[in-house]
């Protein structure tokens, strides 16, 4: 886990019950997908619901198109498609279950179609705690460090990541707290058992901007997996990779 690890334990923690819950009250289970969704302060336990810019049309597929709004939560696998400009924010709401991040999925998150997305949190913009993807679509994601100490913040946190298809991603990380290491992206070793992500990037025909006062790109273990970068068509631009052990 990165080093807020109490942030990711305890959001966990609330996403699992928010499906327990689900469960128990008489939604379905399902095989594949997220088993809960939360969007705009409210917790849905089913796919087939939609709201002002939003539609959760499967159990591993929500659609956004001109959604602006707080922030997303899924618990399990998410495919999430981009049509028009679309912003999600951190909930500041004492009782949220998603308090630090734009938009958080335990499990893999998987970016695309032809809209735009920015996200925004103290301690992450987006946080997938398996593989994060950017395919062909434009992201920015944000940390400002806003009352965050003695931990990790960056624009993406992930255990893997890959930006192809033309993707365009802005990750960047701030914070003045004590103890606070800001980064673009950071990359974790997320530890949830087989299929966990390992600490991968990879930057195909695309761009990547990656900024923090810290390094460009961070990760745990000691060092990355496997880079990747193909130089058709790629931008790059990482202050510095470092490694946290």
């Amino acid at each position: 886990m990165f080093a807020a690890k109490s942030h990711t334990s305890r959001h966990y923690i609330a996403i699992v019950v928010m499906a327990c819950l689900c469960v128990l009250l008489g939604g379905p289970s399902y095989a594949a997908g997220a088993e809960s969704l939360i969007i705009a302060g409210a917790t849905y336990c089913e796919p087939g619901v939609s709201g002002p810019g939003w539609a959760w049309t499967d159990a591993d597929h929500l659609e956004l198109n001109g959604y602006a709004g707080e922030a997303i939560g899924a618990d399990g696998d998410l495919v999430l498609t981009l049509a028009g400009q679309n912003s999600v924010t951190e909930s500041h709401a004492p009782d949220a279950d998603i308090t630090l991040c734009g938009m958080e999925v335990w499990g893999n998150l998987t970016l695309r179609g032809t809209g735009t997305l920015t996200a925004t949190g103290s301690q992450c913009g987006i946080h997938a705690s398996q593989a994060l993807v950017v395919d062909g679509c434009t992201v920015d994601a944000r940390a400002d460090g806003a009352d965050i100490t003695d931990e990790a913040v960056a624009g993406v946190i992930a255990g893997d990541m890959a930006v192809r298809g033309g993707g365009r991603v802005v990750a960047a990380g701030a914070g003045s707290g004590a103890g606070v290491r800001a980064y673009g992206v950071y990359l974790q070793d997320a530890g949830l058992g087989a299929g966990a992500a390992g600490c991968r990037l990879s930057v195909d025909a695309s761009w990547l901007d990656a900024t923090g006062a810290d390094g460009g790109v961070a990760c745990t273990g000691g060092s990355l997996v496997s880079a990747r970068f193909v130089t058709v068509d790629v931008h790059l631009k990482v202050v510095r990779i470092v490694t946290e052990n």
